[in-house]
Order: structure tokens, then C-alpha cells, then sequence
């Protein structure tokens, strides 16, 4: 009976662990999107899975689109994954630049400041409410054990991002753009 008592206790310990540490690992992104430090939202940021996230959404919404306008043959879906994604790869390089991704966190706005474009505004992490612990946790969902998402506001307008565990901290791993700020980045897309 002891060990199972133990064996209960040692589980809820590295439950508490692996919750504290999301917690606290979105406390420190969540200060440095507020002081504006670029170069520690990039510290705490999984850049290639940042932008991967964003080509999956350009992509999907892309294939889509097309799909709405006439039916995409398969040979056509197969070429613009193939090849869409280095057009989408190239718009979310633009896209998540320090000074980009600090602003897109910062203040919502996401937009491209190389070629002065704004593509829409979503709600920003900066304005967050860590403060309530139960907010916070109600805004979360699982997506893996070591992936989870954080909704930034009850509208689907809103967004989210989402932290991936990367050794002992998580990390920005992903933002979910809202489908009014995908359609306006995919209408700068040709559609041939």
C-alpha cells in the first residue's frame, strides 16, 4: 500500500512540474512580448515550427480557396503542396522577423513591414490575463503531451498560440492566425 501511495505522490509531483513549467515558461513569453524585448520573444520562440504552422494555415486556406472557386484535381493538390509551400514559406519569413513576430505578439497586428502590408489584427498575447490561474487554464487546450494551445480570446477572431516543450522549457511553437487574417494573405496569392 505504501508504494502505491508513493507512486500517486511521485506522479502528481511531475504533474504539478510539467504544469508549473508551461505556466511559467508563458509568464516569461507573455514579459517579453509586454517590454517589447525582441531579442527574448525570439529566445523563448521555436522559429522553424513558427513558420511551419504558418505554411500549413497559408496552404490549407489556399487549397481551399481553390477548392471553393472549381474542384482541385488531386495532380494539382499534390503540386501546390509541393510547390505552395515554398510561395506560403516565403510570405511567413516576412511574416516572423523579430520585429515582425514581436509586433504580431505585442500588439496583434500581423503584417509584413518589409513591403508595408498589414493583413488583419487578432487579439495579442501582450494583453493576456495571467493573472487568474483558472482564465488562463480554461484557455488551453492539450494538443499533445509536450504541445498545447492557448486561445488569446473567446472569438474566433481572437487567434492562438501554441508552446511545444523543448527539454526543460516551452517554447513558442505556433500561432493560429483567424480566418479573416488568412483570407487576406491568401487573396495576395495567385490563383492559377
Amino acid at each position: 500500500m505504501k508504494w502505491l501511495v508513493g507512486v500517486v505522490a511521485a506522479l502528481l509531483l511531475c504533474l504539478v512540474v510539467y504544469a508549473g513549467s508551461a505556466f511559467v515558461s508563458a509568464l516569461d513569453l507573455v514579459s517579453a512580448v509586454r517590454r517589447g524585448d525582441a531579442s527574448q520573444v525570439m529566445a523563448r520562440t521555436d522559429l522553424p515550427r513558427v513558420r511551419h504552422s504558418l505554411v500549413d494555415q497559408v496552404v490549407s486556406a489556399y487549397l481551399d480557396r481553390l477548392g471553393q472557386k472549381r474542384p482541385v484535381r488531386p495532380l494539382e493538390r499534390m503540386a501546390i503542396n509541393a510547390f505552395g509551400a515554398t510561395i506560403a514559406d516565403d510570405l511567413t519569413i516576412k511574416l516572423v522577423t523579430p520585429e515582425n513576430l514581436s509586433v504580431l505578439l505585442k500588439s496583434g497586428t500581423v503584417r509584413n513591414a518589409a513591403e508595408n502590408i498589414t493583413f488583419g489584427t487578432m487579439s495579442s498575447l501582450a494583453e493576456l490575463d495571467i493573472s487568474n490561474i483558472f482564465v488562463f487554464a480554461g484557455r488551453i487546450t492539450l494538443a499533445k503531451p509536450v504541445e498545447f494551445a492557448l486561445r488569446l480570446g473567446e472569438s474566433q477572431d481572437a487567434g492562438s498560440v501554441s508552446m511545444h516543450l523543448d527539454g526543460t522549457t516551452w517554447k513558442l511553437s505556433g500561432i493560429g492566425l483567424p480566418p479573416k487574417v488568412l483570407a487576406n494573405m491568401i487573396d495576395r496569392l495567385p490563383t492559377q
